[in-house]
């Protein structure tokens, strides 16, 4: 092909290393989520997600060998226990997959400005792609099943109006109540994405052997439990509806389906998705007790992050992912 003579680029290197990861994950939770699966419609969307995550391993895969890139180790099926019991409900696996679209669909948009190479834009162009589809797909299924996801209303401007007064933005000069559009929009979103968190610490923490991660994952269910509050209290004082809890959607099993590395990176890429989100939280809040708020929140989280990176590295789980020529090291060496 005449792509072959084109070295890959850090960006897409790094990107497809981070995705392969990812996505050899994505086939071991999804095969233990069809174990259980009743409602033939989550079942459905379920195997699409799979076929999808598959598709993305193999080329993947295929690409490293033809690059003569050693191919990550990531997960596979000793990372999952597939006669293990039912851990989670129907309605927690289609929210899963309406979160995981949402990411990809943020993800895909961020990597595709940085990819040069035909085959490889291609390829993050068809994960877009099918981004958008599943999360198309599960966002009519979750309307269709009655389950609440929109986020709330707001009045429609009747006239032109200009901002008269500096306490739009600083609270300091007079408190402005009313929250903007995108302000609602941020935390709501953010209230729904710390629930799946505590949906999986309860979860992860209820069947985890090892009682230090046990106690992590119980530690960032404190933190997305706090990190809602934090949300919520903007929302209830605007009068605005609250996203419905997910708590009930863990069952009492405690036997686990997941290997402690698995369940340890899975949470800790739902960490970093979150630091995503809370950044541009505050790139788009116009009041400043929130930007603080999301701020300070942040700075909780990269500290939690840290501590959870610790111990995959203590038990030798974390891949060292692509690095750049140490220049200095070689000419010390």
């Amino acid at each position: 092909m005449d792509h072959q003579h084109i070295k890959l680029t850090a960006s897409e290197l790094s990107y497809l290393w981070n995705i392969y990861q990812a996505e050899t994950m994505s086939v071991q939770v999804i095969h233990y989520f069809l174990q259980h699966i009743q409602d033939e419609d989550i079942k459905t969307l379920l195997n699409h997600s799979l076929s999808s995550s598959k598709k993305h391993v193999t080329f993947i895969k295929e690409l490293f060998i033809d690059e003569q890139i050693e191919v990550p180790i990531a997960f596979n099926s000793s990372d999952v226990n597939l006669q293990a019991k039912r851990l989670f409900s129907d309605v927690f696996y289609l929210k899963y997959i309406k979160h995981m679209a949402t990411g990809g669909l943020q993800s895909y948009g961020r990597v595709l400005p940085n990819v040069f190479r035909n085959d490889i834009r291609t390829f993050f162009e068809n994960c877009l792609n099918a981004a958008r589809d599943l999360d198309r797909m599960s966002t009519d299924m979750l309307l269709k099943k009655g389950i609440p996801i929109r986020s709330p209303h707001i009045p429609y401007p009747e006239k032109e109006e200009f901002v008269k007064k500096q306490s739009f933005f600083l609270e300091g000069l007079g408190r402005r109540d009313a929250l903007t559009g995108s302000e609602v929009t941020n935390l709501f979103f953010n209230i729904q994405t710390n629930q799946i968190g505590t949906t999986l610490a309860t979860a992860f923490s209820q069947v985890s052997s090892t009682k230090k991660i046990q106690q992590y994952f119980l530690r960032g269910k404190d933190i997305a439990i706090k990190h809602i509050k934090v949300f919520t209290d903007y929302l209830e004082n605007n009068s605005l509806p609250i996203p419905m809890s997910s708590d009930q959607e863990v069952t009492e099993s405690t036997e686990s389906p997941f290997s402690e590395k698995l369940m340890l990176y899975h949470f800790s890429m739902m960490i970093y998705s979150g630091i995503g989100n809370y950044g541009a939280g505050i790139s788009e809040s116009m009041r400043s007790d929130l930007a603080v708020d999301f701020s300070r929140l942040t700075a909780e989280i990269l500290k939690y992050a840290e501590d959870g990176v610790n111990i995959l590295i203590n038990n030798e789980w974390l891949e060292q992912p692509p690095l750049a020529a140490d220049r200095k090291g070689l000419v010390e060496g």
